[in-house]
Formats: C-alpha cells, sequence, structure tokens
C-alpha cells in the first residue's frame, strides 16, 4: 500500500527566542530531518513539515516536546531532538539539572541516564552499572551539587577505590596525598566543569566537599550529606559493605561501577557483581543498568563497547 504524502505547519508563535528550539543555523530542525523522514522549512513563526503522513505526525509530537522545553527556558540540543524521537515525543525533552561553568545545560541524554536521574531522585540509595562513557559519574555529580546548591544536604563526599591496571600505589611517587591525587583525578575533573574555579576550591578548603579514597571510609558516619562511590566495580564485598554502611541521616548515596572493567587481583571478588541479587528487592534502592546504548562519547565509543560485549557473550557461550 503506498504511503500517504502529507503536510503540516506547526506554529512556534509565542516563543521568546526561535534559536531556543531550531538550535544555530537550524541544526536541531536538520537533526530532526535525519532522524525522521521529512522535509522541514522554517517560514517566520511557522515550520512546515511535509512526508509520509505517519513520519509527519510523529514530527509533530517532537516540535512539541522541543517548543515546551524552549518555552521553558531549555535551549534544545540536536541530543534533546535524538531523546524525543526514540520517546515520539511521548516524555518530552527532560529538564535542565544544573548548568556548567561555560554555560551548558545538563540533561539526561538517554532513556538509561534519564532512568538514571530518577532513581536517584527517588531512592536513599542507588546504583549505576555500566560500561564507560555512559555518564554515571558525571551525572550522579551534577545531582549531587545540585543538592548542595538548592541546600537539601550539607556536604558532598566523593569516594573510590584506589586501585587501577598495572600500577600500585607503592611504584608512585610522593607522599600519600599526591599517591592516591590520580585516582581522584576524575572526579575533580568533573566538579571543575559543573562549579567555577574558585569555588571548587572553597568547596575543598572548607570540607564542604570531601574527596577521598575508599579506605578513608570506615569508621566514619556520613550524615547531611551527598555521598558517590565511584568505580565500585574496583571494591570488594567487604568494602562495599563497609562503604554503604555509612550511611547517616538525610542522606543521599550513589555508587557507580562497570562490572566489565574489574582490575582487582585475581582471586578477589568484585561486589558490584552481587549488588542486583542483594538489593533488587529493597525498598528506597533503585539500580540502574546502562549499555552501549546510553554512551555519549565520541559514537565510535558506543561501537567499542558493543564489540567487547559480543566478545565477552562468546567466551562465556
Amino acid at each position: 500500500m503506498p504511503s500517504i504524502t502529507s503536510e503540516a505547519t506547526f506554529d512556534l508563535s509565542g516563543l521568546h527566542d526561535p534559536i531556543r528550539l531550531c538550535g544555530y543555523r537550524d541544526q536541531n530542525l536538520n537533526a530532526l530531518e535525519a532522524l525522521i523522514p521529512v522535509v522541514l522549512r522554517l517560514d517566520g513563526d511557522r515550520v512546515h513539515l511535509s512526508g509520509d503522513q505517519r513520519a509527519v505526525r510523529r514530527a509533530e509530537d517532537v516540535l512539541r516536546a522541543m517548543l515546551a522545553a524552549a518555552r521553558s527556558g531549555t535551549q534544545v540540543t540536536p541530543d534533546d531532538v535524538a531523546l524525543a524521537a526514540r520517546a515520539t515525543g511521548e516524555r518530552g525533552i527532560p529538564p535542565t539539572l544544573a548548568t556548567t561553568a561555560r554555560g551548558r545545560e545538563v540533561r539526561p541524554k538517554t532513556d538509561g541516564q534519564r532512568a538514571l536521574v530518577a532513581a536517584i531522585d527517588s531512592n536513599t540509595l542507588s546504583f549505576a552499572i555500566g560500561p564507560a562513557g555512559t555518564g554515571k559519574t558525571f551525572l550522579a555529580i551534577v545531582m549531587a551539587v545540585r543538592a548542595l546548591k538548592n541546600r537539601e544536604v550539607s556536604r558532598i563526599v566523593l569516594s573510590r577505590p584506589a586501585v587501577e591496571a598495572g600500577e600500585k600505589l607503592g611504584f608512585l611517587p610522593g607522599d600519600l596525598k599526591e599517591k592516591v591525587d590520580p585516582y581522584l583525578r576524575p572526579l575533580y575533573d568533573a566538579l571543575q566543569e559543573l562549579l567555577d574555579n574558585g569555588a571548587t576550591e572553597k568547596y575543598l578548603e572548607r570540607g564542604t566537599i570531601e574527596v577521598a579514597p575508599l579506605a578513608y571510609m570506615r569508621g566514619r558516619t556520613l550524615g547531611d550529606a551527598f555521598v558517590i562511590l565511584d568505580e565500585a566495580q574496583n571494591a570488594t564485598h567487604e568494602q562495599l559493605k563497609m562503604f554503604l554502611t555509612r550511611l547517616g541521616q538525610n542522606s543521599k548515596m550513589v555508587v557507580t561501577g562497570d562490572d566489565t572493567q574489574i582490575d582487582l587481583p585475581r582471586g578477589m571478588r568484585s561486589g558490584i557483581l552481587d549488588v542486583e541479587r542483594l538489593f533488587e528487592d529493597v525498598d528506597d534502592v533503585g539500580i540502574v543498568r546502562l549499555d552501549e546504548n546510553d554512551v555519549v562519547r565520541h559514537p565510535l565509543v558506543g561501537r567499542i563497547v558493543a564489540a567487547y560485549g559480543r566478545l565477552s557473550r562468546e567466551r562465556d557461550a
């Protein structure tokens, strides 16, 4: 049965700044054309659509989501267009979580990232398990900074196991702080992207933000804090249990890890491998699995992750 050609006009009137919806040089409209087989033509405060009837309807749904976001003050990006197109406009474009020091708006870019943000919002303890490049750590820190700025907590505690492939602390130069800083550098980098340089240093000096190796958490109670354990695949069962039981009153905890990149010595089991079995039915605990579809680095990273995933499945078969 031949497709039915359809035309429609989408009204943008009342939108204060059309660039928020269309993007610079209409990059968002171009992205929509690349995702859905329609032709779009901007004419003043109207967008004319033509194409297959179903495609036109779907494009209108996406434009509605884009318009709602733009009217709320969001600068829509091609990533937002792709997310709205995958959802066929049903859930719209997610609200801005934060703005980076350079003015870039931060929002979840994939369905998995959206699920992670929702899990953190609605649970005291959340686990984000998935490959490199899916934004686990960055989104967790975004949520932590937002909670601090909204005065939902009085401090942020960021931690990582001091374990990496091929190096041991004893081989690194300097005192203990200088030895562990390279392991914690990704956390500092994320903070500096979200905060002004001066603000990051000020928070660290005052102890409002603390970045420390996992070993420093033993014996503590972390109250009124947003607590993040990153690279948790390199924590043993005992270490992860120790960390989780640090949770204090009025605190929120997020644990991130990639169970395909465990760097623990042979014979030591990662605690993150037991998370789903232990906590899938526990109230106030959210577990989100991300995969290659949630990779937001270079597009090749997603294909690399998928290739390694196929190899792993072949070996297990």
